[in-house]
């Protein structure tokens, strides 16, 4: 079974950075579409950002010039760059990938933005 293994998360400030890295555990699945999704207390999950085997992203609109996203097709990893943070970016996020349809996820890091 493959699993994605995410690291990155933290607190920082309002205003500040973190970067997100998700691989997975074995090269043997090549994964469609990557990317990460987040949950906040009470509230549903939610997109943040994906990104094709061919290059192309999708970005929510609610970080779209904050955040990016970027992928190392060869090692199954994909990386969430994440600035000028909000306390409203406080969440897990969870990395995702997709395979032939299936659904791949990591086991989730939080985020934490304070005033």
């Amino acid at each position: 079974q493959v699993q994605l293994v995410e690291s990155g998360g933290g607190m920082v400030q309002a205003g500040g950075s973190l970067r997100l890295s998700c691989a997975a555990s074995s090269s043997t699945l090549t994964f469609d579409i990557m990317g990460w999704y987040r949950q906040a207390p009470g509230k549903q999950r939610e997109l943040v950002a994906t990104t094709t085997s061919g290059g192309s992203t999708n970005i929510a609109d609610s970080v779209k010039g904050r955040f990016s996203i970027s992928r190392s097709i060869g090692k199954a990893t994909v990386y969430l760059q994440m600035n000028s943070l909000k306390p409203e970016d406080t969440a897990v996020y969870y990395c995702n990938g997709r395979n032939l349809g299936r659904d791949f996820w990591g086991q989730g890091t939080q985020g934490t933005v304070s005033i």
